[in-house]
Protein backbone atom coordinates (compact mmCIF):
# COMPACT_ATOMS: atom_id res chain seq x y z
CA UNK A 1 0.00 0.00 0.00
CA UNK A 2 2.75 2.53 1.02
CA UNK A 3 4.72 1.51 -2.31
CA UNK A 4 1.29 2.31 -4.15
CA UNK A 5 0.93 5.44 -2.31
CA UNK A 6 4.70 6.51 -3.62
CA UNK A 7 3.80 5.74 -7.13
CA UNK A 8 0.86 7.78 -6.73
CA UNK A 9 2.11 10.75 -5.45
CA UNK A 10 5.28 10.71 -8.30
CA UNK A 11 2.57 10.07 -11.02
CA UNK A 12 0.87 13.21 -9.32
CA UNK A 13 3.85 15.61 -9.45
CA UNK A 14 4.51 14.41 -13.15
CA UNK A 15 1.44 15.17 -14.18
CA UNK A 16 1.15 18.53 -12.58
CA UNK A 17 4.45 19.19 -14.07
CA UNK A 18 3.51 17.96 -17.70
CA UNK A 19 0.09 20.12 -17.34
CA UNK A 20 1.49 22.89 -16.61
CA UNK A 21 4.28 22.56 -19.87
CA UNK A 22 1.46 21.23 -22.13
CA UNK A 23 -1.68 23.61 -21.28
CA UNK A 24 -1.99 26.35 -23.52
CA UNK A 25 -4.38 28.63 -21.57
CA UNK A 26 -6.84 28.40 -18.88
CA UNK A 27 -10.50 28.27 -18.14
CA UNK A 28 -12.10 31.55 -18.05
CA UNK A 29 -12.73 32.43 -14.58
CA UNK A 30 -15.64 34.80 -13.49
CA UNK A 31 -12.80 36.71 -11.30
CA UNK A 32 -11.44 40.13 -11.39
CA UNK A 33 -8.69 39.72 -14.37
CA UNK A 34 -5.41 38.60 -13.04
CA UNK A 35 -2.14 38.21 -15.13
CA UNK A 36 -2.22 35.34 -17.08
CA UNK A 37 -1.04 32.13 -15.12
CA UNK A 38 1.17 30.34 -18.29
CA UNK A 39 2.94 33.04 -19.81
CA UNK A 40 5.16 30.48 -21.86
CA UNK A 41 2.06 28.60 -22.27
CA UNK A 42 0.38 31.13 -23.64
CA UNK A 43 3.06 31.91 -26.20
CA UNK A 44 3.61 28.20 -27.55
CA UNK A 45 1.14 26.14 -29.25
CA UNK A 46 -0.02 22.54 -28.38
CA UNK A 47 0.48 20.02 -31.43
CA UNK A 48 -2.74 19.19 -30.64
CA UNK A 49 -4.62 22.56 -31.32
CA UNK A 50 -2.44 22.92 -34.40
CA UNK A 51 -3.19 19.65 -35.40
CA UNK A 52 -6.84 20.33 -35.05
CA UNK A 53 -6.50 23.41 -37.02
CA UNK A 54 -4.33 22.60 -39.63
CA UNK A 55 -6.59 23.35 -42.69
CA UNK A 56 -7.49 26.59 -40.98
CA UNK A 57 -3.59 27.87 -40.80
CA UNK A 58 -2.53 26.27 -43.79
CA UNK A 59 -0.43 23.49 -42.62
CA UNK A 60 1.71 21.80 -45.17
CA UNK A 61 2.76 18.37 -45.38
CA UNK A 62 6.30 19.23 -44.76
CA UNK A 63 5.08 20.87 -41.50
CA UNK A 64 2.90 17.70 -41.07
CA UNK A 65 5.77 15.29 -40.84
CA UNK A 66 7.82 17.41 -39.28
CA UNK A 67 5.41 17.83 -36.02
CA UNK A 68 4.99 13.72 -36.62
CA UNK A 69 8.83 13.11 -36.27
CA UNK A 70 8.75 15.60 -33.31
CA UNK A 71 6.62 14.05 -31.50
CA UNK A 72 7.61 10.69 -31.96
CA UNK A 73 10.74 11.49 -30.70
CA UNK A 74 9.77 13.55 -27.83
CA UNK A 75 6.95 10.83 -27.07
CA UNK A 76 9.99 8.34 -26.90
CA UNK A 77 12.06 9.93 -24.77
CA UNK A 78 9.44 11.04 -22.66
CA UNK A 79 8.53 7.19 -22.03
CA UNK A 80 11.87 6.59 -20.78
CA UNK A 81 12.22 9.33 -18.64
CA UNK A 82 8.84 9.01 -16.82
CA UNK A 83 9.94 5.32 -16.29
CA UNK A 84 13.33 7.01 -14.71
CA UNK A 85 10.85 9.43 -12.47
CA UNK A 86 9.26 6.37 -10.92
CA UNK A 87 12.07 4.76 -9.88
CA UNK A 88 13.58 7.69 -8.33
CA UNK A 89 10.88 8.51 -6.76
CA UNK A 90 9.59 5.38 -5.45
CA UNK A 91 13.82 5.71 -4.25
CA UNK A 92 12.59 8.33 -2.58
CA UNK A 93 9.76 7.11 -0.50
CA UNK A 94 11.70 4.15 0.27
CA UNK A 95 14.13 6.15 1.91
CA UNK A 96 11.78 8.20 3.63
CA UNK A 97 10.44 5.65 5.23
CA UNK A 98 12.92 4.47 7.94
CA UNK A 99 12.15 6.33 10.75
CA UNK A 100 15.70 8.00 10.98
CA UNK A 101 15.96 9.72 7.69
CA UNK A 102 19.33 9.87 6.07
CA UNK A 103 19.08 13.43 5.09
CA UNK A 104 22.28 13.16 2.71
CA UNK A 105 20.98 10.16 1.12
CA UNK A 106 17.46 11.75 0.90
CA UNK A 107 18.48 14.61 -0.14
CA UNK A 108 20.44 12.84 -3.18
CA UNK A 109 17.87 10.91 -4.04
CA UNK A 110 15.48 14.01 -4.21
CA UNK A 111 17.94 15.55 -6.36
CA UNK A 112 17.64 11.92 -9.04
CA UNK A 113 13.73 13.16 -9.06
CA UNK A 114 13.99 16.87 -9.84
CA UNK A 115 16.47 15.90 -12.58
CA UNK A 116 14.59 13.77 -14.21
CA UNK A 117 11.59 15.95 -13.76
CA UNK A 118 13.62 18.63 -15.25
CA UNK A 119 14.39 17.27 -18.24
CA UNK A 120 10.90 16.11 -18.69
CA UNK A 121 9.74 19.98 -18.70
CA UNK A 122 13.46 20.38 -20.77
CA UNK A 123 12.04 17.64 -23.29
CA UNK A 124 8.49 19.10 -23.56
CA UNK A 125 9.48 23.01 -24.11
CA UNK A 126 12.01 21.91 -26.56
CA UNK A 127 9.36 20.33 -28.43
CA UNK A 128 6.95 23.00 -28.28
CA UNK A 129 9.79 25.40 -29.65
CA UNK A 130 10.51 23.84 -32.24
CA UNK A 131 7.04 23.21 -33.37
CA UNK A 132 6.40 27.25 -33.10
CA UNK A 133 9.81 27.88 -35.24
CA UNK A 134 8.22 25.71 -37.97
CA UNK A 135 5.40 27.62 -38.25
CA UNK A 136 5.11 30.68 -40.45
CA UNK A 137 4.07 34.24 -38.67
CA UNK A 138 0.99 33.83 -39.98
CA UNK A 139 0.12 30.65 -39.11
CA UNK A 140 0.77 31.61 -35.68
CA UNK A 141 -1.23 34.43 -35.96
CA UNK A 142 -3.91 32.54 -36.71
CA UNK A 143 -3.46 30.20 -33.91
CA UNK A 144 -2.86 32.88 -31.73
CA UNK A 145 -6.35 34.31 -32.89
CA UNK A 146 -8.14 31.61 -32.48
CA UNK A 147 -6.76 30.85 -28.81
CA UNK A 148 -8.91 33.69 -28.15
CA UNK A 149 -11.94 32.79 -29.61
CA UNK A 150 -14.71 31.88 -27.47
CA UNK A 151 -14.53 27.67 -27.72
CA UNK A 152 -11.73 27.25 -30.78
CA UNK A 153 -8.78 27.43 -28.38
CA UNK A 154 -9.90 27.24 -25.13
CA UNK A 155 -9.88 23.69 -23.47
CA UNK A 156 -13.23 22.65 -21.93
CA UNK A 157 -16.48 22.23 -23.15
CA UNK A 158 -17.72 23.62 -26.65
CA UNK A 159 -16.27 22.77 -29.78
CA UNK A 160 -13.01 23.49 -29.25
CA UNK A 161 -10.03 20.95 -28.74
CA UNK A 162 -11.42 19.47 -26.09
CA UNK A 163 -10.09 19.37 -22.06
CA UNK A 164 -6.44 19.74 -21.57
CA UNK A 165 -3.64 17.55 -22.49
CA UNK A 166 -2.94 14.86 -20.01
CA UNK A 167 0.27 13.02 -19.83
CA UNK A 168 -0.01 9.79 -21.37
CA UNK A 169 -1.81 7.21 -19.05
CA UNK A 170 -2.94 9.39 -17.29
CA UNK A 171 -6.93 9.68 -17.26
CA UNK A 172 -8.46 12.30 -18.80
CA UNK A 173 -11.23 14.30 -16.87
CA UNK A 174 -13.93 12.16 -17.89
CA UNK A 175 -12.69 9.06 -16.23
CA UNK A 176 -11.79 7.43 -19.53
CA UNK A 177 -8.27 5.80 -20.36
CA UNK A 178 -6.12 8.38 -22.96
CA UNK A 179 -5.78 6.63 -26.38
CA UNK A 180 -3.17 8.44 -28.22
CA UNK A 181 0.20 9.78 -27.12
CA UNK A 182 1.40 13.37 -26.58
Amino acid sequence: MKKTTGLLAGMIVAAFLLGVVLVSGQQPQPQPPQPPGDPIGEAMFPPEMIMQHQREIGLTNEQKMFMRGEIQKTTTRFNELQWQLQDAVEALSEIMKSSSVNEQQALAQLDKVLDAEREIKHLHIGMAIRIKNNLTPEQQARLQAMRHMPGLGQPGPGPGPGPAPQPYGQPRPDGQPQTHEP
